[in-house]
């Protein structure tokens, strides 16, 4: 059975380069995509602090639809190009926002959310889902996380199978 060790890195590369060796063991040997969609998850939640929520949208007809997460019960459907997730589609790049409250567009899926990294699932050029972090930090996020969540999305893609 895999446990969540305590990271206790200094700063965030470290902290990220101790993540990700943390998901290539839960990932070892699991090629189904939700199974890991729903471990990564859980893995970030627990690992990461000060979150509210942490979780997937999953494209399906032309939409995010939500996927495996952890946190408060989320909007189950987002249109590309719509708040930050939508956003981040439509970009086709990671979107980091620190106060959502003055991203145009927001959608508050739980209003105590105050800052929002999300990254897109790209596989083969095409768009699968994202990852989406919330905070309710204004703030909480920064370039080391972006890149951090950016390395783990690369990991997961090629850990797992289409969805």
């Amino acid at each position: 059975m895999f446990q969540v060790a305590t990271i206790s890195a200094s700063d965030k590369p470290d902290f990220y380069r101790e993540l990700v060796q943390q998901l290539e063991g839960l990932l070892h040997g699991e090629r189904d995509a939700i199974a890991n969609a729903a471990n990564l998850s859980a893995l970030l939640y627990d690992a990461m602090p000060r979150l509210n929520w942490a979780g997937f949208y999953l494209m399906r007809g032309g939409e995010l639809v939500l996927g495996p997460f952890q946190g408060k019960p989320a909007c189950v459907r987002i249109p590309v190009g719509r708040g930050v997730c939508g956003t981040a589609v439509a970009r086709r790049g990671s979107v980091l926002v620190e106060d959502v409250h003055a991203f145009p567009g927001h959608i508050a899926c739980d209003a105590a959310s105050r800052s929002e990294l999300v990254v897109p699932l790209i596989r083969d050029g095409e768009v699968i889902g994202v990852i989406d972090l919330d905070s309710p930090e204004p703030g909480r996020f920064d370039a080391d996380d972006q890149a951090g969540i950016e390395a783990i999305a690369g990991l997961y893609l090629k850990a797992s199978d289409r969805f």
